[in-house]
């Protein structure tokens, strides 16, 4: 099972995008706090529409202690930004994996980047002249690459 970690999201519809693409794949959503977001907000169900029931969505008071949990503690750690030199394509994605995004609109910062249990930086290649993507496109584009080296286990 495949882990993606948002680090204090801030925009609604991207998390219940990222809520619909784990119920999809059979990841789990992590969110680390503080959310710049409530829970229950409307603009949050509607993304993810009926999916919340389905996913697996954990929330965590900050990084360390996400990290810390059972389910993550011996987990690689791959940390998305536009800053790093390696492409995601480039890492062989295993079970377990974490796979951590930074807020919107600024990204990981160098606290997260740095981290001690921060395995690798990696980016999605862009045309240059480009910011980045969309949180919750960024997020499914990693998280299908790793399900697809994994065989899709669980697809139909």
């Amino acid at each position: 099972m495949l882990h993606v970690m948002f680090l204090e999201p801030r925009i609604p519809p991207n998390t219940g995008n990222a809520i619909r693409m784990v119920a999809g794949t059979g990841a789990t959503l992590h969110l680390v706090e503080p959310l710049g977001f409530d829970l229950s907000e409307p603009q949050l169900k509607r993304a993810g529409l009926d999916y919340h029931d389905l996913a697996s969505v954990v929330v965590h008071p900050d990084l360390d202690a996400a990290l810390a949990t059972p389910a993550l503690a011996s987990s690689r750690v791959f940390a998305f930004t536009a800053h790093a030199t390696r492409w995601f394509t480039d890492v062989a994605f295993e079970p377990g994996d974490v796979l951590l995004f930074g807020p919107e609109p600024t990204g990981l910062p160098a606290e997260a980047l740095d981290h001690p249990r921060v395995t690798d930086r990696l980016r999605i290649p862009m045309v240059p002249g480009r910011r980045s993507l969309n949180l919750s496109n960024s997020a499914a584009v990693v998280t299908y690459e790793a399900w697809r080296q994994q065989g899709f286990p669980g697809a139909e």
